[in-house]
């Protein structure tokens, strides 16, 4: 059984994640931060690794999450892509007419506000967590109150979904990342993907040429983030993730980046995550 750290609470989108790659009975450590979440997965003591949020199809990138894992002895051992479905969570009986209050994580807010407004007398409290905030409408057995969170919190907490599916956009997802201490990673069977990390020097063309070999190796680069270097002026290291017909072809491919560029890092060799 794993016991991983996890950025939230019980009933949380980031735990559904852990039970997507790990299984059901992944017990999951909550944490208030990110940053604690990589504290707690780095720690062999404490935990057998951690997931970890790292982009959304809506809002992008989740920038300060690449900081952490780069300055971190971490490494990516697998991906989770989850469909973020948001649910109108009750206590049993409570109908619509009944609520007074929606509680939910200002994000998750948002994204239901199509749904929301269409209920203007409804009161939005802003809380911390959706699963929280399902766990609390549990524990004072609320009446008037209802929350937004996945159905996993609905599940855990005895909660009933008043009404499914709340969300404006529904082509959401989140990527999630698997990872685990560099002296117990694994290299999946059938990897085809990796996320490296590199900088190159101020010379024209230093970024192009990299780019070049990786195109010519035949890897797709399914993402280019660039991030500032701390302490530099102006200079950028990027996060780069490739993805692959077999080892070898990402091994000869790394062999003639890392002669064109700076710092090389390669933070994991994978299998490309599937959509939930």
């Amino acid at each position: 059984m794993q016991r991983v750290s996890i950025q939230g609470y019980e009933g949380s989108f980031h735990q559904e994640a852990a039970r997507r790659f790990y299984g059901p009975a992944t017990q999951v450590i909550p944490c208030a931060t990110f940053r604690e979440v990589i504290k707690i997965a780095a720690s062999k003591k404490e935990s057998d690794g951690g997931i970890m949020a790292i982009e959304n199809s809506i809002a992008g990138s989740i920038l300060p999450n690449y900081g952490l894992l780069q300055k971190s002895n971490l490494r990516i051992v697998g991906e989770v892509y989850l469909h973020i479905k948001q649910q109108l969570l009750v206590n049993s009986g409570v109908a619509l007419s009944d609520i007074k209050e929606v509680h939910s994580h200002p994000m998750a807010l948002l994204q239901c506000m199509d749904f929301l407004e269409k209920h203007p007398h409804w009161k939005l409290i802003e809380t911390e967590d959706t699963a929280l905030s399902a766990k609390h409408i549990h524990q004072r057995r609320s009446k008037h109150i209802a929350a937004i969170a996945g159905k996993l919190a609905a599940q855990l907490f005895d909660l009933q979904v008043l009404a499914p599916n709340i969300h404006t956009m529904k082509n959401n997802y989140t990527r999630f990342l698997v990872l685990r201490r560099a002296d117990d990673a694994f290299v999946p069977e059938r990897c085809n993907k990796a996320s490296v990390n590199f900088h190159t020097d101020h010379s024209r063309g230093s970024l192009a040429r990299v780019l070049t070999i990786i195109a010519e190796g035949g890897i797709n680069l399914s993402k280019l983030q660039s991030m500032p270097i701390p302490g530099t002026e102006f200079r950028y290291s990027f996060h780069a993730d490739m993805e692959f017909d077999n080892l070898d072809q990402f091994d000869r491919v790394i062999d003639k980046v890392r002669s064109a560029a700076e710092g090389l890092n390669v933070y994991g060799v994978y299998k490309n995550g599937k959509n939930f």
